[in-house]
């Protein structure tokens, strides 16, 4: 709840009206767009510094009070806010949705300017949810990585293997590519619509009088068929590269462990990626949206007071258009790329771990015969015949190694039990093939 707090005061310096780095890209955009975007791209960069460092304080210390247990708490107590994050988030379209009625029905001009300020709050809240959204999948995907662990049996992932650091890097750059793919789906659609309006103001005659009706369903028809073709592609990309990883090793005859730190190198790298572009997409495309939002008022840039429709404004405008995309689809779908990315693993996981066999599984060594010298330089057969029976409980694993060793005809049996995850165990069990044989 502490995080969540802070959250929302970071996301409001960064995107709120009237606040300093809004403040600056509104006097950035008296010299061009050019100068606006860069603004509005540094403004979402340098936010991620203080939220990134909040999320590490949060995770360090919830793991120092209860281990991954408390991570896991810390992501329940994060989503326990979803009713009022659904409110905030409502907050915004509601509001924007209220001005565009009032200004299609010619409502009074104060009628605009109050939903246009009530709009520019929707920014900043809807900001804050999406901040509130990504801290609970960073949490959660953390609290997911110890299942992961858990249920392949590894020890840890280790970056100092190169095919683990491979994954890293192929993690790291899926957001990337999966916040391009978004993107292009939105320019896509959006000049698929500009061009069906350019038709429709060909072809209808008193469209702009009142007199004509446009084709509304021509432009919902556009919006909705992209909406699902456009994303098959990023939703092939999020399912299809964990399953690859997992499986197409396994062609080749790499070991299953090898594999499990494999993806779990790549979805390290989809998490921390994908946290720190939701960040800066979110916070960049509010600030260009609320520097827009500054002109209706009016503001003053250079000693001079600037409206809606000056040179500073059109570029506050082309700001806002690429802010669009940033706030409204590739930034918010980060959230849904690092949860999936590790549920998939997750599911993954019990075959890497062997666990897809039967849970119960029986071990039996052949009996070996070796030769033992006493201190009599006398030499004395020795056979031993070891059982070993291994079962697992919700990825626990207990050995029961049973030696039997008979000495000229003298028999002596020895019971060692063993837990601990799979490899720990199976270590052990390797490590009693060199214990030597003491005879008395």
């Amino acid at each position: 709840m502490v995080v969540g707090a802070v959250i929302s005061s970071v996301t409001e310096y960064y995107t709120g009206l009237g606040k300093k780095p809004i403040l600056n890209i509104v006097q950035k955009s008296a010299t061009g767009a050019g100068t606006n975007i860069i603004a509005g791209l540094a403004t979402g960069m340098i936010s991620t510094f203080p939220t990134v460092i909040l999320f590490a304080a949060a995770i360090w210390s919830s793991y120092a009070f209860a281990g991954f247990y408390g991570v896991a708490m810390a992501a329940s107590a994060m989503m326990a806010t979803t009713a009022m994050q659904l409110a905030i988030d409502a907050f915004g379209p509601i509001a924007d949705n209220a001005g565009g009625i009032a200004e299609m029905s010619e409502q009074d001009p104060i009628v605009r300017e109050r939903t246009d300020i009530l709009d520019s709050v929707g920014n900043t809240t809807a900001a804050t949810g999406k901040g509130f959204a990504i801290a609970s999948a960073a949490l959660t995907s953390l609290a997911l990585f110890a299942a992961y662990v858990t249920f392949t049996g590894i020890d840890g992932i280790n970056i100092f293997k190169a095919p683990v650091l491979a994954m890293l890097f192929v993690g790291g750059m899926v957001p990337v590519v999966f916040s391009a793919l978004a993107m292009n789906a939105v320019g896509k659609a959006a000049m698929e619509m500009v061009y069906e309006v350019r038709r429709q103001f060909k072809e209808i005659p008193g469209i702009m009088e009142g007199t004509g009706k446009p084709e509304y369903d021509k432009c919902v028809a556009i919006s909705t068929e992209a909406s699902l073709k456009e994303m098959m592609l990023p939703g092939l990309l999020t399912i299809g590269f964990p399953l690859v990883i997992a499986f197409v090793p396994m062609l080749f005859g790499m070991d299953n462990l090898m594999i499990a730190e494999m993806l779990g190198g790549y979805m390290a790298g989809v998490t921390v990626s994908g946290v720190l572009w939701a960040i800066f997409q979110n916070n960049a495309g509010g600030a260009w949206d609320n520097a827009k939002k500054s002109f209706e008022a009016g503001v003053m840039i250079n000693g001079e007071m600037t409206h809606k429709g000056s040179a500073a404004h059109e570029a506050a405008i082309t700001g806002d258009t690429v802010g669009d995309p940033f706030k409204d689809t590739s930034g918010p779908s980060m959230n849904i790329l690092i949860k999936l990315t590790c549920l998939i693993g997750l599911v993954i996981a019990p075959i890497l771990g062997g666990h897809a066999a039967s849970d119960t599984e029986a071990v039996v060594s052949p009996t070996s015969t070796m030769q033992v010298k006493t201190s009599t330089e006398d030499t004395m057969d020795v056979e031993k015949d070891v059982t070993v029976n291994m079962t697992s409980d919700e990825g626990v694993f207990t050995a029961e190694v049973v030696t039997v060793t008979k000495l000229d005809g003298a028999t002596q049996k020895e019971t060692k039990i063993f837990t601990g995850t799979e490899a720990e165990v199976m270590a052990k069990i390797e490590a009693m093939k060199f214990v030597e044989v003491n005879i008395e």
